[in-house]
């Protein structure tokens, strides 16, 4: 099946060359390198820029390529992929943004978007030292310069780009008493302040892992801010903030796949080469357990992380749960991913210059903050938690957006463009994700009574079904909880969101397995390959009894051999990864290449980029410099 966002992803992929050339545009012995120095990764964004990945954190209609949400998350899964450090580095300028385009003018809009274009680093400033993620406690105040504008005073910490960064959408007190019409965001740009006086920055913060990253802070001091930085009207704040966490929260899914696809990868090149008493380690049980749980963790994930995607655009006001959901389960599930895989390599996990130049260590330092961005786990779960009354009672009548998650289900649907307006706070009716688990189950058996090769994930479809019923039974018993949330409350939220993925999971294979069973991961669709694996790893960490089925595996684990000798990229739909594998490196036993595939693309890193669905340069007509992001 082709796909259009996984086709920019591989234009993208194919351009920067393969890492493992030092002369290639994004090495990954340059990614070390800066690491070690704890320098920003300024060179790898320049040739970023070259290709024009700014453009994707534009909105269409202004000028850029951010048509769907889809498309962005695979292009920043390639860049996560290769090194988190540059995807969040240079992807903040997307969370920086992402305000502007969900309340501000449209003028305002169109001048962040040139700004944006010719490179120019925004930042998301958010939280304080004293006090987290607890927003409603900001003490950064803006007071009323008798002009219509504001004198804004106080301290920003732990701020991604805060020095880099020329703009900032300042999360500010704009009314002494706070409260939850007291914030409001100002876009404050740096350029209009002198630093000394104005402002001054915080030093960056050394950090365990993104060392290169620039986390760091800056405190205002009376600094002149007009009255037209205001992002939608003073007071709606924290009302913006929370509808643009939403989609930065479902983006955040691209850094936990790109991270889940390097460590997976790096682990079974070990593997394969790694010997044992007289045999590989892909040979020997336990290695083939781990290394195929793995496999479906990561199916898992990116078949919820597409769905969420999707659903931005044929969902909107549904995005709350799915946001959730997705920055709740996407790093936690990388983690335990990374977790298993670090006793599969042992020693290697952990040294320098020994296996793959020692990036697994460097991946796993990493991705531990991915979690923190945008919300941590217990914020996700908490506002789950906050929606049990709506999303139990949605359950029971079957109400929720079900033609929105069939749209976000079907890889054929084309999205429309993202209505800011539409996002909601709360999820009134319910999930329509969660809606379809009964009809995608009732699909599948009904499919399975056919062609009984189905009948291996039926058994975990009708197990998921019946714990999704008792699942919203226990919801109930907390729909009028506030202020203190129980302990058992957030573990109902945890079970909730492996649910909905699995719902996920279901709808995606539903909708898509007839033209999913041609091209090169064709043999992923058939038989339902991929789905049983993905729903009995669901009822595992779900903690149902009698799961983890051995007849699951197998097959998933020679599909991941045979993409990876391959040169693909393991993973639902083709992407062809930077080179060709060498001549004969298909395991023994691996599942062939699907008949048709095209041979091993090849990009050359020095030639003008070009964009495959225009045909044109990525700067085109567009008459603005490049790389300041860089500098």
């Amino acid at each position: 099946m082709d796909h259009r966002p996984y086709r920019v992803a591989q234009e993208l992929e194919l351009l920067l060359g393969d890492p493992e050339d030092p002369e290639s545009a994004f090495p990954h012995a340059l990614s070390l390198e800066l690491d070690e120095r704890e320098e920003f990764p300024a060179p790898i964004c320049r040739a970023l820029e070259s290709w024009g990945l700014q453009e994707y954190y534009i909105p269409a209609e202004y000028g850029g390529r951010l048509t769907d949400y889809e498309t962005v998350m695979q292009v920043m899964r390639v860049v996560a992929r290769r090194d988190l450090t540059v995807a969040i580095g240079h992807g903040k300028t997307y969370l920086g943004g992402v305000c502007v385009w969900v309340s501000g003018s449209e003028s305002q809009a169109r001048r962040l978007a040139e700004d944006i274009r010719s490179g120019v680093p925004v930042s998301l400033a958010l939280t304080e030292r004293a006090h987290g993620s607890d927003l409603l406690a900001g003490d950064v105040l803006g007071e009323p310069d008798g002009s219509g504008g504001w004198r804004l005073t106080g301290e920003k910490w732990l701020i991604n780009n805060a020095t880099r960064g020329s703009l900032l959408s300042v999360l500010t007190r704009t009314h002494p008493e706070g409260g939850p019409r007291g914030f409001t965001v100002l876009l404050v740009d740096k350029r209009t302040l002198t630093q000394g006086e104005h402002y001054r920055c915080v030093p960056k913060i050394p950090t365990h892992g993104i060392r290169g990253a620039d986390i760091s802070g800056i405190a205002f001091d009376g600094a002149p801010v007009p009255a037209g930085a205001a992002v939608g009207a003073e007071g709606t704040g924290l009302e913006t903030v929370l509808k643009a966490l939403q989609l930065t929260r479902t983006m955040c899914s691209s850094l936990s796949l790109g991270a889940a696809d390097h460590a997976l990868r790096i682990a079974l090149d070990f593997a394969e080469r790694r010997e044992l008493y007289g045999r590989r380690l892909v040979e020997l049980p336990q290695a083939r357990h781990v290394l195929a749980s793995a496999a479906a963790d990561v199916l898992a994930g990116e078949a919820l992380a597409t769905v969420a995607a999707r659903s931005v655009h044929t969902a909107t006001d549904e995005l709350s749960v799915a946001a959730a959901v997705t920055k709740y389960l996407l790093p936690t599930g990388t983690e335990a991913v990374i977790a298993e895989l670090t006793r599969l390599l042992g020693a290697r996990a952990f040294l320098k210059g020994v296996h793959a130049r020692g990036m697994f260590q460097k991946v796993d330092r990493d991705h531990r903050i991915v979690g923190l961005f945008d919300g941590n786990t217990l914020v996700n779960l908490n506002a789950l938690v906050n929606q049990f009354r709506t999303l139990a009672r949605g359950w029971q009548r079957g109400t929720g957006d079900t033609a929105g998650a069939a749209r976000a289900f079907d890889l054929r649907t084309e999205l429309e463009p993202l209505e800011p307006e539409r996002l909601s706070l709360v999820a009134r009716r319910g999930s329509g994700i969660m809606a379809t688990l009964p009809e995608s189950v009732a699909a599948l058996r009904e499919e399975a009574a056919r062609r009984p090769e189905l009948k291996g994930a039926l058994g975990p479809a009708e197990r998921l079904l019946t714990a999704a019923g008792r699942i919203h039974e226990e919801m109930d018993t907390y729909r009028s909880v506030v202020g203190d949330v129980p302990p058992q409350a957030f573990d109902v939220a945890r079970r909730y969101s492996l649910v909905l993925a699995g719902a996920a999971a279901l709808g995606l294979w539903a909708h898509n397995h007839r033209t999913g069973s041609a091209g090169r991961t064709a043999g992923l669709w058939q038989d339902a390959v991929w789905l049983w694996p993905v729903l009995d790893r669901l009822l595992v960490r779900l903690g149902e009894q009698h799961t983890g089925e051995p007849e699951a595996y197998p097959r998933l684990l020679e599909h991941l051999r045979a993409a990876t000798a391959a040169g693909e990229l393991f993973s639902l739909l083709p992407l062809r990864l930077h080179s060709a594998p060498a001549a004969g490196t298909v395991p023994a036993g691996a599942p062939a290449p699907a008949r048709g595939s095209a041979g091993p693309a090849t990009a050359g890193t020095h030639s003008t980029p070009v964009h495959t669905d225009t045909g044109t340069p990525p700067d085109s007509g567009s008459g603005h410099p490049r790389g300041r992001h860089a500098e």
